[in-house]
């Protein structure tokens, strides 16, 4: 019903009416000098709590706005009389139509009388000028300040160079020695002997002594037990040494593993928890450390078993295989995603988040702009048009109804709607009885309908709009925010809405979009500038 409403209003409002006039329009000179200023001046009389909205905007037609002056108010008893000057100019000779304007008194529009201006030629005499010689190009020093851009490759670049070399020397297998020890015990002890002789504790390198003991540890027993105890956990360690002792039936008693347990937990405490054993704790872990390597020598039997027997042992060894491969392939992941962002980041900075948003992100209106337009012909009076979207016909009988169906035929293509990416609709009107139609009641009446579907905060401007074949209409345009009445959400959008009006016929063109969309601007563009008329069918 509320549409119904609607339409009937946007059809009626387009019949003027005689009524009072409101607004008295006025210019100082008809005809100036090329670059002269033109004052245009509004006057309207109101009573004390109307409020009252002058137009705005760049152009009036195709004449320049130079300046809006602040309006005047003059007190006349119990209404004021308000005055609203602007300065306009053109800098090309011919005639100029300064066209009706809109005056919002009380939310209600009242247009402006169009007033007819001559812009004259400057009449130069050559003969009289003094002639000069054309001058060489200058150059000009370069100002672009994209230091900040090189400095920000600069230091991303160096992070990543240096996250790879971190990587890399974190999991690089130590190199080899190029002694060549005879048997692990003759190399633990060679070890043992260089740990020493380093001074890492008198120097307070607490952890790397720490280190380098449990690796010594960890090298012999791999080697010479074969269990994998370089990539185990301490647990891990131990759990396998205590079933290699059984399997290789080593004469080893239950104290010399608790004490590499101990020294093992001992290291990782320093190293994790950053623990600071005494001086004497540390030479009492090295003790037990030379002990247990000796012992373990000592008790390795001279024929080493079937390798099926060490099937648990293996077992171990493919699980910290498994979670070896696991980090690596973690490594690799975070490497690439750290190469990813700073590659996003970069790209931002040298051309901008819309670059990015646009080539790489997606945009759904570059899908438009970019995908197989179409040209075709709506309605009647028919306007041919080309858009990125088939246009699909809309049902409007049922919202007419009966009473409206007699006043007129109207017809209604459109695609998307007011809260999609992109909106465009056109509606033709050919009245069955004799009308004058009245542009910016017609605009009127799609303010309204608008606002029936969620628009608010409508901001409006407005100027002439020609077609390439120059049939003159009124273009309207600005920005509104809409409110979705479902999931209560708004959005800022931009609107552009032209009519034109033949005798007995109303075209109408309206697009909406995101405010600020670049991509949708180039849409609308291409759309306006294929715009087409026919004439009315009868």
């Amino acid at each position: 019903m509320i549409q119904k409403i609607y339409i009937l209003f946007l059809l009626l409002s387009t019949v003027v009416f005689a009524q009072q006039k409101r607004v008295t329009t006025s210019v100082d000179s008809t005809k100036v000098k090329i670059g002269a200023q033109i004052n245009l001046t509004l006057k309207t009389t109101v009573d004390t709590l109307s409020k009252v909205a002058f137009p705005e905007g760049k152009l009036f037609g195709r004449l320049e706005v130079l300046e809006s002056y602040p309006t005047d108010t003059i007190k006349e008893n119990d209404k004021y009389q308000l005055i609203k000057k602007y300065g306009l100019t053109q800098f090309d000779s011919g005639k100029y139509t300064i066209p009706s304007l809109q005056v919002i008194i009380n939310a209600k529009g009242y247009p402006t009388d169009s007033v007819l201006v001559e812009i004259l030629p400057v009449v130069v005499d050559t003969l009289k000028q003094h002639m000069y010689d054309i001058k060489d190009i200058s150059t000009v020093p370069n100002d672009y300040s994209y230091w900040w851009i090189i400095l920000l490759i600069v230091i991303g670049v160096a992070g990543l160079g240096y996250l790879i070399y971190y990587f890399i020397k974190r999991n690089k297998k130590p190199v080899e020695e190029e002694i060549v020890y005879a048997s692990p015990i003759e190399k633990a002890t060679a070890h043992l002997k260089s740990l020493e002789k380093k001074s890492l504790v008198e120097r307070g390198e607490v952890k790397e002594y720490y280190s380098e003991l449990t690796t010594i540890a960890r090298t012999y027993i791999e080697e010479a037990i074969e269990i994998p105890a370089m990539e185990s956990t301490t647990d891990e360690l131990i759990a396998a040494f205590k079933i290699a002792v059984v399997k290789k039936k080593l004469s080893l008693s239950e104290e010399s593993i608790k004490n590499l347990e101990k020294v093992l937990k001992q290291a990782d405490l320093v190293k994790f928890a950053k623990s600071k054993p005494l001086e004497f704790e540390i030479a009492d872990d090295k003790i037990k450390i030379e002990k247990t390597i000796y012992k373990i020598h000592q008790s390795i039997p001279e024929v080493v078993e079937e390798e099926e027997d060490l099937i648990d042992s293996e077992a171990i060894k493919a699980k910290i295989l498994k979670r070896k491969k696991t980090r690596q392939r973690n490594i690799i992941i975070l490497s690439t995603v750290g190469v990813i962002l700073l590659s996003l980041g970069i790209l931002v900075a040298v051309k901008g988040f819309d670059f990015l948003k646009d080539n790489i992100i997606g945009h759904p209106t570059k899908e438009l702009l970019e995908g197989e337009w179409v040209s075709s012909e709506y309605g009647n009076p028919a306007i041919i048009i080309e858009t990125p979207k088939v246009l699909k016909r809309m049902d409007v009988s049922k919202m007419m109804g009966k009473e409206l169906g007699e006043l007129a035929n109207m017809q209604m293509f459109g695609y998307g709607s007011m809260m999609d990416d992109y909106y465009i609709a056109i509606m033709t009107t050919n009245f069955k009885k004799e009308v004058k139609v009245d542009l910016n009641q017609a605009f009127e009446g799609s303010l309204k309908m608008m606002e029936a579907n969620g628009a608010q905060n409508i901001l409006v401007k407005q100027n002439e709009f020609s077609t390439p074949e120059g049939v003159n209409g009124l273009r309207a345009y600005g920005t509104m925010s809409i409110l979705d009445k479902l999931t209560k959400k708004s959005r800022k959008a931009f609107y552009e809405a032209i009519y034109f009006a033949q005798e007995g016929g109303l075209q109408q063109i309206v697009v909406m979009h995101e405010e600020g969309d670049e991509v949708a601007n180039q849409i609308t563009e291409r759309i306006l500038n294929s715009v087409e008329l026919a004439k009315l069918k009868q």
